[in-house]
C-alpha cells in the first residue's frame, strides 16, 4: 500500500481578488480595478487586494506527487466565513502540523484521510477552511494516483455512487463587465448566466431595482440577437442582499419586484441568489423561507438560491431541512474538506433541493479541476466556471476537465477496465 512520504507547500496566486464586501456595499469608490474608502472587514489592508493561495504537494513513497490548492472566497471574513487567508500566515502550519499529521499514512481511503484532516483541531479550533480545502484535494489526488484511477472513480467507489457519463450544466459569471462578458458566455453557449455581481444598490441594482430590470431586458434581447434558436440558458443572478436593502426588507414589495424580474426574463427561467441578507443564519433561513413561500403563493417560478450564512455542511443541512430555498450554493472553499462538498451535494439531492456546486472566482485552476472531478461523481444541478471573472479561462478549465474525464471513463467502459 502506497504511503505519504512528505508534505511540502508553496505560496501562490488565485484567479481574482479578496474584496471587502462590507466596504463595497457601503459605497466604496470604484477606480479602475480597485476601490477607495474605509476598510470595514478585519484583516484587510485594502478594500481590494490580491487573492492568495497555497499549493499542497504530497510526495508519495513511489515518487509520484499529488497536488491540491488552498484557497478562500472573494468575500472572506463576512457572512459567517473564516477570516482572510494570507499565505505567509498559514504556510508554516501546513509545513509543520499537516506534515506531522499525514506523513506515513496509507493511501487506501480518501474519505477516512479527508475526515482526519477536516476534524483536526488544536486548542479547540479547526484549521482554516482554506487549508482543509486544499489538503483534502491533494489527498483525493494521492489516493487516485495510488489506485491508478481517476479522482472521479475514487469518489464513485467510496461513496457507492452510480456513474453517469453526461456533462453537468456550467454556470458562467460576468463579474462587473456584465455586457461584454455576457456576449462571451452567449457565444460559447454556457448553460447558466450571468451572475452579474449585483453587490451595490445605487450602482448596480438601482434604488427601485430598475437597473437590474434593464439589464435583464438587455440580456434577453442579446441572446435573441447573437445566440441561436436552440440556446435556452437559465438566468441566475446573485444580488448579495441588495433587494432587501432597496425595499427595506418589505416582503410584499420584494415579491412584486421578483415577479417583475420573472416577467422581464420570460421565456427564460430565472434564479435569484441571496435576495436578502438577514445578518444571521437563523434570520436568513426565516427570511428566505418566507420569501420562497410567498412566491409560490403567487404561482411564481422564480427560484430562490441560498448563499450568505449557508457556509458549512451543517448550515446547508439546516437550510435544506427548513426548505428555505429552491437551490443551495455549495460554496466549495467555505466547507473546508472536499468530503463535505460531496456530502452536501448528496444531501441536497436526497431532499429534493437543487444543488449548485459553486465556489468563488478567487480559486485556482487546480481547485476548479478537482471540484469538477467530484461533481462528475455526485451530479449537482450545476457547477461554477472558475476561477476568475474573464469567462473564457474559467469556462475552459471546467469544460475541458469535464470532457477529459467523461471521455476517459467512456473509453475505460468500452475496454472493460
Amino acid at each position: 500500500m502506497k504511503q505519504i512520504k512528505n508534505v511540502i507547500a508553496s505560496p501562490g496566486l488565485t484567479g481574482f481578488f479578496f474584496d471587502d464586501q462590507a466596504a463595497i456595499k457601503n459605497n466604496a469608490v470604484e477606480d479602475g480595478a480597485t476601490y477607495y474608502g474605509k476598510i470595514e472587514t478585519p484583516g484587510f489592508s485594502n478594500i481590494r487586494q490580491a487573492g492568495e493561495s497555497i499549493s499542497i504537494m504530497l510526495i508519495l513513497d513511489d515518487g509520484q506527487v499529488a497536488y491540491g490548492d488552498c484557497a478562500a472566497v472573494q468575500y472572506s471574513g463576512t457572512g459567517g466565513r473564516d477570516p482572510l487567508f494570507l499565505a505567509k500566515e498559514f504556510i508554516s502550519i501546513i509545513n509543520k502540523e499537516i506534515a506531522h499529521l499525514l506523513i506515513g499514512k496509507d493511501l487506501k481511503s480518501f474519505k477516512s484521510l479527508a475526515e482526519l484532516v477536516d476534524n483536526y483541531s488544536k486548542n479547540g479550533c479547526k484549521l482554516h477552511t482554506a487549508i482543509r480545502y486544499g489538503v483534502t484535494q491533494a489527498l483525493l489526488d494521492a489516493v487516485a494516483k495510488a489506485k491508478y484511477c481517476t479522482r472521479t472513480e475514487v469518489v464513485l467507489q467510496e461513496y457507492g455512487l452510480k456513474s453517469i457519463l453526461k456533462p453537468i450544466p456550467i454556470f458562467c459569471q460576468t463579474g462587473d463587465d456584465r455586457y461584454l462578458n455576457a456576449d462571451k458566455i452567449i457565444i460559447k453557449h454556457a448553460d447558466v448566466l450571468p451572475h452579474g455581481l449585483i453587490n451595490n444598490v445605487d450602482a448596480k441594482l438601482g434604488k427601485h431595482g430598475e437597473k437590474l430590470l434593464g439589464y435583464i431586458k438587455w440580456l434577453k434581447e442579446r441572446i435573441k440577437k447573437i445566440g441561436d434558436e436552440n440556446y435556452e440558458p437559465i438566468f441566475h443572478v446573485d444580488v448579495y442582499g441588495t433587494i432587501g436593502l432597496a425595499f427595506n426588507n418589505n416582503l410584499e414589495e420584494m415579491v412584486d419586484y421578483l415577479l417583475d424580474l420573472e416577467k422581464v426574463s420570460s421565456p427564460f427561467k430565472i434564479r435569484i441568489e441571496g435576495p436578502v441578507d438577514a445578518g444571521s443564519k437563523t434570520e436568513q433561513i426565516k427570511s428566505l423561507k418566507l420569501l420562497r413561500n410567498s412566491l409560490k403563493e403567487s404561482n411564481s417560478s422564480v427560484e430562490i438560491v441560498a448563499d450568505e450564512w449557508c457556509n458549512s455542511l451543517e448550515d446547508i443541512k439546516d437550510f435544506v431541512d427548513a426548505e428555505a430555498a429552491d437551490m443551495v450554493q455549495i460554496k466549495t472553499p467555505d466547507l473546508g474538506g472536499i468530503n463535505n462538498i460531496i456530502e452536501a451535494v448528496l444531501y441536497c439531492k436526497q431532499h429534493g433541493i437543487g444543488a449548485y456546486q459553486g465556489g468563488t472566482c478567487n480559486e485556482t485552476d487546480r481547485s476548479a479541476q478537482i471540484c469538477t472531478d467530484i461533481a462528475l461523481a455526485t451530479r449537482p444541478n450545476q457547477v461554477l466556471a472558475k476561477p476568475g471573472m474573464g469567462v473564457d479561462e474559467g469556462l475552459m478549465i471546467v469544460y475541458n476537465e469535464m470532457q477529459r474525464i467523461l471521455t476517459l471513463l467512456k473509453y475505460k467502459d468500452s475496454q472493460g477496465v
